[in-house]
């Protein structure tokens, strides 16, 4: 079963808000059946503008699904990231199935690097480290990572080659691939 935790900045989470996230994200549920304890971890924002901004992360074995909206309606905002969260899953189900019953074989676990940017242009100040392990994968799977998480890039080991390979996505809407080690 899927565990909700909601967070708030900038807004206190009153218990109207915390039923409709618990509602609308418990139709999940049956998506995770197979899963240990999964977690989604909600960020509800409000911003000086009286915007508001809705993320959510669910990180499994396999794969992290994310989504996010911003907008007007924080309600709005959480029915719209349910239904991006419900169409990232069947994607990944659908490219997994496909994947297994061509090559029988199981994915193996997957890791996300977050990009950090320097917070000024003369400065070039690391804010954030991470350590991760890299899991060996093919380049179309790691587009779909990288997909999922809505990054512009995401490192993974090549499988075949058994190298550290990069794929990210150019200015034209395609996608590239970085390979090192060769």
């Amino acid at each position: 079963m899927l565990q909700i935790n909601v967070r708030g900045e900038n807004i206190e989470v009153t218990q109207a808000i915390q039923n409709y996230v618990e509602k609308r994200l418990s139709n999940l549920n049956k998506y995770f059946k197979d899963a240990d304890n999964p977690i989604a971890h909600v960020n509800l924002k409000v911003y000086r503008t009286k915007s508001s901004k809705v993320e959510v992360t669910i990180p499994l074995s396999q794969v992290i699904l994310r989504a996010e909206k911003s907008g007007d309606d924080m309600y709005k905002g959480i029915d719209d990231v349910f239904e991006k969260l419900e169409r990232q899953i069947h994607k990944y189900k659908t490219r997994i199935n496909r994947k297994a019953r061509m090559q029988n074989r199981r994915l193996l676990d997957q890791a996300a690097v977050e990009e950090a940017a320097p917070e000024a242009e003369d400065e070039l100040e690391i804010v954030r480290t991470k350590h991760f392990s890299l899991k060996p994968m093919d380049a179309q799977e790691a587009v779909l990572q990288m997909q999922l998480l809505g990054h512009d890039f995401f490192i993974f080991e090549d499988a075949q080659t058994n190298g550290t390979s990069i794929v990210y996505k150019r200015k034209d809407g395609r996608y590239g691939l970085i390979e090192t080690g060769i």
